[in-house]
């Protein structure tokens, strides 16, 4: 009879513990990339060395139709709110208050993943790049974040700590501007933003880990590979050399490796290239060329280094068999400022170190290369076209994905994060939040495309930035340019925007018109001009 009694308790035990186990919320982790192409990632075709966020991508899910909001500011506010950019009160930058929709910090009317997720039990963290809101009471740790390391603002640089730029740790200064800023964490080593970050993210998680076994959702946003090019020397060695072929022929090689792993669809077709044909440029502009890339390169190897450690760490702790990792970058490329980029006549690899710590806008890869790093399409950030608006996307999570390295081609977009972590954590998105009555998400739950084939194209996405504005339906997709009229391309047959149909089909063009302008009507869009105080 003990025998008996003893087997019926074991088997309790085990039925608890299985139960447990189903229903324990999982660990959460975002990471977003700054101004990194579309095609950038080894796990999309890309030249650079991802190894650490391609095995996520071979282990998970790739989105190859997800959208972002086409810059940095009204991207972060939608992917933090699960409204688009203009609804949360970001729909441009933070740099003056417009009003309503461009008012430049995140509105009471919406919450925040950190805020829904703390609500619900979790732990949130944040380390990194805010820019949704810099002045006080419009900080991370006013939006539902417990911890918070990073800058609230932009961050123009690696090395330094720019002014007005200030390094903030849990809501109090920790390092003001200066040029030598301190690794706190690590004294030894130099103080270079995507380490740091790291550094902080895996602290956090630490201490947190010693307090109590809840969840946690960890935020990381780092400003890599955003400008200006700052990288480690060893980093920088690794690539010097390998673009001497130039952008003609390494745009042509990685179509076509793009084709071949299944990114893009076999009737893609590569845009054309709006720059200088390599073999009339000197060698001299060559090997500066080739320099310059190297190091944007070596920012995005930098950022999957440390992208690896924060997996590693997760593995070590055992977290990371049940936490849900999602990666994607905040827009297209930049192309920022020129055909070769910023100062160009100005810094050279002679001068290297006068400017490798110059930060500010002092040097950029320009728009040659941005034209590689979003291949196929045409355009850069700040555009709604695809090469402004299309993200890498993937989705990792261990044991919820039933056919790891899997591409899905529905389209999704940056708003959809809200309520797909809402489903992830078993959370409630609130109608009312510290006495403040919250309007709904316009996303939707990508979970149930994790392990599903087929396509659900049954919304309208919209964009507006800077003027620059489109909206899809399904395979349908009405885009301008400010100041320039619309064009209506078919994304299946003709995903790099490069035939025009909108005489073709005026019927279906006027009512996707329509749609735009009652949509930015209703929420209260308008062309706003850019300029920092």
């Amino acid at each position: 009879m003990k025998k008996l009694y003893f087997f019926v308790f074991c088997v309790f035990l085990f039925c608890c513990t299985n139960q447990k186990k189903e229903t324990e919320k999982p660990n959460i982790v975002l990471i977003l990339a700054d101004d990194m192409g579309f095609s950038d990632l080894g796990s999309y075709g890309g030249e650079i060395n991802t190894p650490n966020i391609d095995q996520l991508a071979y282990g998970g899910v790739r989105f190859t139709n997800f959208y972002n909001a086409a810059r940095c500011c009204p991207t972060r506010a939608s992917l933090l709110t699960g409204r688009y950019p203009h609804q949360a009160g970001v729909g441009s930058m933070v740099y003056r208050n417009y009003g309503g929709a461009y008012q430049g910090f995140l509105n009471k009317e919406s919450v925040t993943l950190a805020e829904v997720l703390q609500s619900s039990g979790y732990k949130t963290i944040m380390s990194g790049k805010w820019h949704v809101g810099h002045k006080e009471g419009q900080w991370p740790t006013d939006r539902g974040f417990d911890r918070f390391y990073g800058i609230h603002i932009h961050v123009d640089s690696y090395w330094k700590v720019l002014k007005n730029c200030e390094v903030y740790q849990d809501g109090k200064l920790l390092i003001p501007a200066t040029n030598d800023p301190v690794n706190h964490i690590f004294p030894e080593q130099d103080w270079y933003t995507t380490d740091v970050f790291t550094d902080y993210a895996i602290k956090f998680l630490e201490e947190e880990r010693e307090k109590d076994d809840r969840p946690f959702f960890l935020y990381m946003a780092y400003n890599a590979p955003h400008f200006p090019l700052e990288a480690h020397d060893e980093d920088i060695e690794k690539y010097r050399g390998q673009y001497m072929e130039g952008w003609d022929k390494l745009r042509k090689e990685k179509f076509e490796n793009m084709k071949k792993i299944g990114v893009i669809p076999d009737n893609s077709v590569l845009s054309p290239s709006e720059n200088a044909k390599w073999d009339t440029l000197s060698m001299e502009d060559r090997l500066e060329l080739d320099f310059r890339r190297a190091i944007y390169a070596a920012q995005i190897d930098r950022l999957d280094q440390n992208i690896g450690r924060l997996v590693n760490h997760l593995k070590q702790t055992g977290a990371y068999d049940n936490t849900l990792i999602i990666f994607l970058s905040d827009n297209g490329c930049s192309a920022e400022s020129g055909q070769f980029g910023m100062n160009w006549s100005k810094y050279k690899i002679e001068n290297y170190a006068e400017w490798k710590e110059k930060s500010g806008w002092s040097i950029s890869q320009g728009q040659a290369w941005a034209n590689l790093s979003n291949v196929p399409f045409r355009l850069y950030k700040r555009y709604t076209h695809e090469g402004g608006i299309a993200t890498p996307f993937i989705v990792h999570w261990p044991g919820k994905i039933q056919d790891p390295g899997t591409f899905q081609r529905s389209t999704g977009h940056v708003a959809d994060v809200m309520s797909t972590l809402v489903e992830a954590a078993g959370a409630l998105y609130p109608e009312n939040y510290n006495g403040h009555d919250i309007k709904p998400t316009v996303g939707k739950s990508l979970i149930p495309l994790l392990n599903s084939a087929e396509r659900q194209e049954n919304k309208y996405i919209y964009w507006e930035h800077l003027g620059h504005r489109a909206i899809r339906k399904g395979d349908w997709k009405l885009v301008a340019e400010s100041g320039k009229d619309w064009e209506l391309y078919n994304l299946v047959d003709d995903p790099a925007e490069l035939n025009n149909l909108i005489n073709e089909k005026p019927e279906l063009s006027e009512a996707l018109k329509n749609a735009y302008f009652r949509w930015a009507k209703e929420n209260d869009v308008r062309e706003v001009p850019l300029k920092k105080p």
